[in-house]
């Protein structure tokens, strides 16, 4: 089975967007966002999903990737 992948840390770096930026754009806290970019999450909320590619600009599979083992 596969695993899903975050690249947060990526597309923050490529727009130039800091954790506080970012958190104070979606709404969500800095512990909650540092535990997205660094992988330590199980779920997303769709909300949050939404905020996050609406503050960076972006679609959802610029921040999530399927990898197959």
């Amino acid at each position: 089975m596969g695993q899903i992948i975050l690249r947060l840390d990526r597309v923050m770096a490529d727009r130039k967007i800091s954790l506080n930026e970012l958190s104070d754009k979606v709404g969500v806290s800095n512990v909650n966002l540092s535990k997205m970019k660094n992988g330590k999450i199980s779920a997303i909320r769709f909300s949050t999903l939404e905020a996050i590619c609406d503050a960076l600009d972006c679609q959802p599979g610029d921040i999530l990737e399927y990898k197959k083992d």
